[in-house]
Formats: structure tokens, C-alpha cells, sequence
């Protein structure tokens, strides 16, 4: 067999594993928190393992602050109220 032929063969294998396989997780759903910032009022869907990562920093049952995209203010976890 060529090493052409080879290689080919090889790759077309790693293509066919990637895609039955999802070894790094591509095709799982993402999960996010909604936020909202304090200053312009915005909301932002923050991917729950970036709020899980911010709030290994912070002490028990403190709040988890990220910066806005739109304005640069402080982020906070949006309430479900429809009044906060």
C-alpha cells in the first residue's frame, strides 16, 4: 500500500471516529444563566460552566460578577422577577 494511500485511509478512520464518537463534546447542548447589568440594564446568556469557574474565586454564597459586553459594567445573575 502507498504511504499516500495509507495516510488517506488513516484519515478518513480519525474523521469517522470524530464524528460518531463526539470525543471533545462538540454536539452537547450548552447550558447558560442568564445575566443582566447593572448599568445599561442589558441581559447576557453566560455558559454555566464560565459562572461555575468565576464563582470558585468567590467566597460562600457571594454573588458572581462578570463584565458587561455591551458597556463594560458589572454583570449579576438576572432575577426571574420581571420587576428587578
Amino acid at each position: 500500500m502507498s504511504k499516500n494511500k495509507e495516510q488517506d485511509d488513516m484519515s478518513k478512520e480519525l474523521l469517522r471516529w470524530l464524528e460518531e464518537e463526539d470525543p471533545f463534546g462538540l454536539n452537547e447542548e450548552i447550558k447558560t444563566i442568564i445575566f443582566k447589568c447593572k448599568d445599561c440594564r442589558k441581559e447576557d446568556d453566560v455558559p454555566d460552566f464560565v459562572v461555575h469557574e468565576f464563582g470558585l474565586e468567590n467566597k460562600k454564597n457571594q454573588e458572581v460578577k462578570v463584565e458587561c459586553p455591551y458597556c463594560g459594567g458589572t454583570m449579576i445573575r438576572a432575577k426571574n422577577n420581571p420587576s428587578d
